[in-house]
């Protein structure tokens, strides 16, 4: 293993530990989930999901409240 490609996979792993740290692959991951199981559903744009997620969370009494 060459050092480039070294770190290029630490940089893939980081790259990948981000995103799922910051939630930032949740709507791949439901249009994904969404096309496995309802292929006739059209999928709703990354705002209508992010929309969706904060209603979601935001009427859910287990997550307390929203300061800002």
């Amino acid at each position: 293993m060459t050092l480039a490609s070294a770190v290029l996979r630490v940089a893939r792993q980081v790259r990948w530990y981000m995103r799922e740290l910051t939630d930032e692959a949740a709507y791949e991951r439901y249009v994904a989930h969404l096309r496995a199981t309802h292929p006739e559903a059209c999928a709703p744009s990354r705002r209508e999901f992010e929309r969706m997620r904060t209603d979601r969370q935001e009427s859910d009494p287990r997550q307390g409240f929203r300061c800002c």
